[in-house]
């Protein structure tokens, strides 16, 4: 059964990216746009992993981690932040927060699905949590 993946980016093409790509490697895609439309489908549609920008409408990426991580259904759940904000300080919060990756923008497509797979294929392995840290 192919993984679901929710990528969460209020940028239209960078979802649409990111989705092809994902796609074409057998993962299904659900999308959101918002950091709210990001909670609601996370709760709705039960994605194995989350690709979530920070800067968004409504709640902001951090927030959205924070609300994922607070939640015991999905404290466990993988978040690759794919984001422009690079800066040391917004690396940190994000790691800080639970991100298993950070990403930066511009970033490169093939780069995001190696990391989806690397997460995923830990998620396949059942011997316990894992976390993907600097």
């Amino acid at each position: 059964m192919a993984l679901k993946v929710l990528v969460c980016d209020d940028e239209r093409h960078i979802v649409r990216l990111i989705q092809v790509n994902l796609e074409r490697q057998g993962y299904k895609v659900v999308t959101a746009f918002d950091g709210k439309e990001g909670l609601e489908k996370i709760q709705s549609e039960k994605p194995d992993l989350v690709v979530l920008d920070v800067m968004m409408p409504y709640m902001d990426g951090f927030e959205v981690l924070k609300s994922i991580r607070r939640d015991e259904a999905t404290a466990e759940l993988p978040v690759i932040m794919l984001t422009a904000k690079a800066q040391d300080k917004d690396v940190f919060e994000g790691y800080h927060y639970g991100a298993d990756m950070y990403l930066t923008k511009p970033f490169n497509p093939m780069e995001l699905v190696a990391f989806v797979k690397r997460i995923s294929q830990g998620k396949e392995d059942t011997s316990g949590p894992k976390r993907y840290e600097l």
